[in-house]
């Protein structure tokens, strides 16, 4: 019997206001799929925990670091790789796309680049139902959970947070009752300025994330649906 590789991938995903949600896709330099876009990811050393190489793979294909990830689920569908049995542990994790610019490809990527959900390259292995996999987590669980608030600037108009909602879901939102919830949770606090605007409309009230009351709910066990 052939013996069974394990392996790691990385879903990043990066959000910004111009562009919307992306993710990170290295540019295959070897075959199998040579040429291809796939998720950064590889095979995982001998003495190295899950957590360690899904890190350093992304560290050694894209040259950036994410802080936290998320694991998705397990692939391990029989021939998903075409030169032995692999299966594959995902993670994801959602970053402000524009803390991460400095991308720099390197050991098997060729290339690395973001790319927008909306208009994804042909993706090497089954690549696209785990990207797939995560965007249905990612919003599955901002159903429930407020999350995405790092994506935002310190300081921010409640339209922006809006904003991201719809992005991330893909979809519109009832506005009224999703202020109605997010006021309700008090996670904001209102300062003392104004958003700028361009002269058309009021200006809007600038609000802050209250991370550490957002903790305490967490901890109580939050009550949230959209």
């Amino acid at each position: 019997m052939s013996s069974i590789k394990l392996a790691v991938d990385a879903i990043v995903f990066g959000y910004s206001k111009t562009d919307g949600v992306s993710v990170l896709l290295i540019q295959r330099k070897y075959p199998p799929f040579k040429d291809l876009w796939a998720l950064p990811g590889g095979f995982i050393l001998e003495k190295e925990s899950l957590e360690d190489a899904v890190k350093r793979e992304l560290q050694e294909e894209t040259g950036i670091r994410v802080s936290y990830l998320e694991q998705l689920y397990t692939f391990g569908k029989p021939g998903r790789d075409p030169r032995q049995r692999v299966i594959s542990v995902a993670y994801f994790a959602l970053v402000k796309s524009s803390l991460y610019q400095e991308l720099k490809a390197s050991t098997d990527a060729e290339d690395v680049n973001w790319f927008t959900i909306k208009k994804l390259p042909p993706l090497a292995f089954d690549h696209r139902e785990i990207l797939q996999t995560a965007i249905e987590r990612i919003r599955a669980k901002i159903r429930y959970q407020p999350i995405g608030f790092e994506l935002l600037d310190k300081k921010f108009p409640f339209s922006d947070l809006e904003r991201l909602y719809t992005t991330l879901l893909d979809r519109d939102i009832d506005r009224r009752n999703f202020a109605k919830k997010i006021l309700a949770l008090h996670i904001l606090d209102e300062t003392d300025e104004v958003a700028k605007t361009d002269g058309k409309g009021r200006p809007s009230k600038m609000y802050q994330f209250n991370k550490k009351r957002y903790q305490e709910l967490i901890r109580q066990g939050i009550n949230f649906e959209i």
